[in-house]
């Protein structure tokens, strides 16, 4: 299985840099930006909707496309088909009461239309997942137990919930470390103020 990089934005550039010793023969996924396939690095990108309060970060989504269409990377886009946890009207700031999206439906916008359901996502067939900012990363994407959903998609990856004992109540989700470890993942004992 090829190793899967989890990258966020910030560290988008000095991810560029090894993405030159990817060459493989041209796939049937196209890039991005053009009709004929290109070698390169396998990149999954997974968006959580559109607009920065209530899906994907625009200009982050595009700064990584262009930058990877730049380094010749293979890039195949992906969101959950799952409705929105709520939509912001972005003029105000505000929850919009009387609407619903679907994040899939919407992050289809900053894909031009060319995106796979995330169900459809397997780790093997990716060198990098990267996850744009935006708050949909945390209200579409993510939950509190979001470092088992890596365990169970990137087999070797090291995740902390935290201790992995309770400590009276302190650490509620201590358990969860052994799931992580039956899962193929390592889990890192790691305090809240540790990285």
């Amino acid at each position: 299985m090829a190793a899967v990089r989890v990258l966020v934005a910030p560290r988008l550039a000095s991810a560029l840099l090894p993405l030159s010793r990817y060459h493989r023969a041209p796939s049937q996924r196209a890039a991005l930006h053009s009709s004929a396939p290109r070698p390169g690095a396998r990149v999954a990108l997974v968006l959580s909707g559109c607009g920065v309060y209530d899906g994907t970060e625009i200009h982050e989504a595009s700064a990584i496309l262009v930058h990877l269409s730049r380094g010749g990377a293979e890039v195949q886009i992906f969101a959950p088909d799952v409705p929105q946890m709520h939509v912001i009207d972005h003029t105000k700031g505000e929850p919009s009461e009387r609407e619903s999206r679907n994040v899939l439906a919407e992050s289809a916008r900053i894909a031009r239309g060319k995106i796979t359901s995330l169900a459809q996502l397997n780790a093997a067939n990716h060198d990098a997942a990267i996850f744009p900012g935006g708050f949909g990363a945390a209200k579409n994407l993510l939950c509190c137990i979001a470092p088992v959903l890596a365990a169970k998609v990137i087999k070797g990856v090291e995740v902390t919930v935290g201790h992995e004992q309770e400590e009276g109540g302190k650490w509620p989700y201590a358990g969860t470390a052994e799931a992580i470890k039956a899962l193929g993942a390592k889990h890192c004992v790691k305090g809240v103020t540790e990285a």
